[in-house]
């Protein structure tokens, strides 16, 4: 862990780099991504291997600004890996291994930071492999504040983003796999100073709260063989039953397209465009291709009633078969981590509904894990990313040093 000194003044700059992703996420498109050849076209079949081994890698750029003016200085090294999806069937999945060049200063090996982002998109041109290069990835700040601790960081791209399937937005099984498998790959590349068996630690925010909860959840059956030191899961869409329905008719409206394309391509009974009319198919179309800032102005408000052929909510049909049992394969807090976690989410978040954070946490609690859940009362969404950052960085340099975690399960059952 670095010098107390140090981490403040990280902390602070971090703060102050902060204030630019609020900007960026509402961003209306994204430019197209340098020429990486054939890169994210996976070799058909796979080749054998187990899950986390290396299917290729080759030097790429992490750039903090869209003018590429400042670079990452360090080792960037865009990988593809092996994974499985929602189904346990074997899945190439892409993301960015990135090594600062100052040495750890800390005790022990340099450690790990599997760090799972925030909602980008479905699309292809949305993989935060493309936006870390391109200096476009609203996230960029975070991980930057990461690297400055002196920790190695590997941020995955999901199942389909980037990688020709459709990505399985909030799909907790897969999300969970790829976070997991991304930690593995990274220890496994030759070309970069991580360790093959070094602490590691997991952090997210929205989106990526919920991966990184689902990784947490699914690492001792797994990845039992990963030193996994805790996880942050900062505002986590832990129970879509809940999200789903705040989202109908909201600013950000078109995070239930993203959410109805994954349930549409990770499950062979739903068939989404069957209830839609015309002007449904083409707002799903248009999602498909949109990332994030350019989705949200685009389909802000948008009722979902407008875009079935019964002029019935698409809510509605989350609470029917096949839907139903579909949408509660993804709830989170039904296993336990055996590793500490944090939860840190806002009563005040605008997307991710508060109450359900909560409730993984304290199921969580209710199955003996060690929990603490950090409730802030920051408007809005994006400002809970702000405010939950400077305490998860902190907390994860805790559990690096070996200090005991912090519980407040007594307030949550």
């Amino acid at each position: 862990m670095r010098p107390p000194g140090r981490t403040r003044r990280s902390l602070a700059a971090l703060l102050a780099l902060t204030t630019g992703a609020a900007v960026l996420t509402t961003g209306t498109g994204l430019a197209q991504a340098g020429d990486a050849g054939d890169f994210y076209t996976p070799p058909a079949p796979l080749p054998p291997g187990a899950n986390g081994d290396v299917i290729r890698a080759e030097p790429s750029a992490f750039h903090l600004d869209p003018a590429g003016l400042v670079e990452f200085a360090g080792d960037s090294y865009r990988i593809m890996y092996r994974s499985t999806d929602t189904h346990g069937d074997p899945v190439a999945v892409t993301g960015t291994v990135l090594v600062p060049d100052t040495a750890w200063s800390g005790a022990g090996e340099r450690p790990l930071i599997g760090y799972a982002p925030g909602t980008q998109g479905v699309g292809d041109d949305c993989a935060p492999s493309k936006k870390l290069e391109l200096g476009m990835e609203y996230e960029g700040p975070f991980v930057t504040g990461l690297l400055e601790q002196g920790y190695a960081v590997v941020v995955t791209d999901y199942e389909g983003l980037g990688t020709p399937r459709t990505h399985t937005y909030v799909n907790s099984a897969s999300e969970g796999h790829a976070v997991l498998d991304a930690v593995r790959a990274a220890q496994r590349l030759p070309e970069v100073d991580v360790p093959d068996d070094g602490p590691v630690a997991l952090a997210g925010y929205s989106q990526g709260g919920g991966a990184s909860a689902s990784a947490a959840e699914l690492h001792p059956s797994y990845a039992p063989e990963l030193d996994v030191k805790g996880a942050y899961a900062g505002a986590p869409p832990a129970d879509l039953a809940e999200v789903a329905p705040g989202l109908d008719g909201h600013y950000a409206a078109a995070f239930l397209g993203y959410s109805l394309l994954s349930l549409d391509a990770a499950y062979d009974d739903i068939d989404v465009r069957s209830v839609l009319n015309a002007e449904g198919e083409a707002m799903l179309a248009e999602v498909a291709e949109q990332c994030t800032g350019e989705a949200l102005l685009a389909h802000a408000f948008t009722r979902s009633e407008t875009l079935t052929e019964d002029g019935r909510p698409l809510t509605d049909y989350l609470d029917e078969e096949p839907y139903a049992s579909r949408v509660a394969e993804q709830k989170l807090g039904e296993r336990a981590p055996e590793v500490p976690t944090l939860v840190v989410h806002s009563v005040l978040d605008d997307i991710v509904p508060y109450a359900q954070g909560r409730q993984m946490a304290a199921d969580w609690c209710a199955r003996g894990a060690t929990v603490r859940m950090t409730t802030s009362v920051v408007p809005s969404h994006v400002g809970g990313m702000l405010r939950a950052y400077p305490e998860a960085v902190s907390w994860i340099g805790d559990r690096f040093a070996g200090e005991s975690a912090p519980d407040n399960c007594d307030r949550l059952r």
